[in-house]
């Protein structure tokens, strides 16, 4: 049996503050979860904390720590670089190298710490079949599946994802969905996941924030902050 400490949800600190010209996201959060949502209208806020956890934008002032981990803290002067932060990050937009096949896009970021089976995660993925075939000929379903796989082959701490499901069809949400809760609970992978969908949400996460124009609303257990 495990013992209670590997049992227990992830930590994440979240307090910053970060100006983007006139726009401000401000966060004061300790969270212990396995998958936070961060939902909200457009321009909420959301991808911001998504970059500013991938070390992708700098705040004025404060501390962000993932899995104990401080990636940075503005009164110590800490600011971990993007390359050494072990996030895997997938935004909206999805970027393949179109000169490569499925296979060598997925291994272009070649494990560094954590070890995971590559077969496994083929199989875990749905990519078995699909290895050797070029990314041009892909489904938005597809192409999606195979940027998770390309951020998980590196072994990151944390998983950001930011609406991974906006240029998927219905029929494959729910297959993309089960994926996310098995990389959750079966790799112990955390997931930072952006959505508009309460539905999406509910169905990832154990712990929301709710964000209106840069500021944090609501933030607890989805059923109980989220419409």
């Amino acid at each position: 049996m495990a013992d209670a400490a590997t049992r227990m949800p992830p930590q994440f600190e979240l307090r910053f503050l970060m100006t983007q010209g006139a726009f401000t996201v401000a966060a004061d959060l300790e969270i212990a979860a396995r998958a936070i949502a961060l939902f909200g209208p457009s321009g909420s806020g959301k991808t911001t904390i998504l970059e500013v956890i991938a070390g992708l934008r700098s705040p004025k002032h404060g501390r962000i720590t993932v899995c104990g981990r401080i990636l940075c803290d503005t009164e110590t002067h800490t600011n971990v670089p993007v390359r050494d932060r072990h996030v895997g990050y997938v935004p909206q937009d999805v970027l393949l190298f179109p000169h490569l096949d499925v296979r060598r896009n997925v291994t272009y970021a070649q494990p560094r710490r954590r070890h995971i089976d590559m077969p496994d995660l083929d199989q875990l993925l749905g990519l078995t079949t699909l290895m050797d075939r070029k990314v041009s000929g892909l489904s938005g379903g597809e192409r999606q599946r195979v940027a998770l796989a390309r951020a998980l082959y590196s072994g990151p701490d944390v998983l950001l994802l930011d609406e991974p499901l906006a240029a998927v069809d219905l029929a494959r949400r729910r297959l993309i969905l089960d994926t996310l809760v098995a990389i959750r609970d079966e790799l112990r992978v955390p997931l930072v996941y952006v959505t508009h969908s309460p539905e999406e949400a509910r169905a990832i996460a154990d712990y929301a924030i709710v964000l209106d124009e840069g500021n944090v609303i609501a933030a607890g257990v989805p059923d109980d902050v989220l419409p």
